[in-house]
């Protein structure tokens, strides 16, 4: 029941967003919703959503606790799988980006690193799919400066 609920108010948002953004940004937060109620319901607690830290140009989409680990979670959504797979999109810079992002995150409420994790959440929409890859990358990811 509260699935076609959910469903139908997801609906409902996206042709609002549609009104108001381009097509990829409002399915780009079609897909953060859906990845929110997935990790929620694989019993994670969602904290924070695009959270972007002062003076970052990075956006960390989700922020959620799994047990007594802090997540960092990048979702990647497409519509269908014609030109690419979701997870194409989150290459070395994207991950540099994410890692800054989450170590500031970190120090601000002065955690250390080993209790934190990257997870990958994606979304394609026809045909319906969602993957929720844990610990993505690490912290040890190379850093590419562009």
């Amino acid at each position: 029941m509260t699935g076609g609920f959910f469903s139908l108010l997801d609906l409902v948002r996206h042709r609002a967003r549609l009104r108001r953004w381009n097509e990829s940004a409002a399915l780009g937060r079609r897909g953060e919703d859906l990845a929110h109620r997935y990790l929620e319901r694989a019993g994670l607690t969602v904290v924070e959503r695009n959270w972007v830290g002062p003076g970052l140009r990075a956006e960390v989409d989700l922020i959620a606790w799994d047990g007594d680990v802090l997540v960092f979670v990048e979702v990647k959504s497409r519509r269908n799988m014609d030109f690419a797979s979701p997870e194409r999109a989150m290459d070395s810079l994207k991950r540099a980006q994410v890692i800054s992002a989450a170590r500031h995150f970190l120090r601000r409420w002065q955690m250390e690193e080993s209790r934190a994790r990257f997870d990958l959440v994606t979304i394609v929409f026809e045909p319906f799919q969602v993957e929720h890859q844990r610990d993505a990358w690490t912290f040890d990811e190379p850093v590419r400066v562009s």
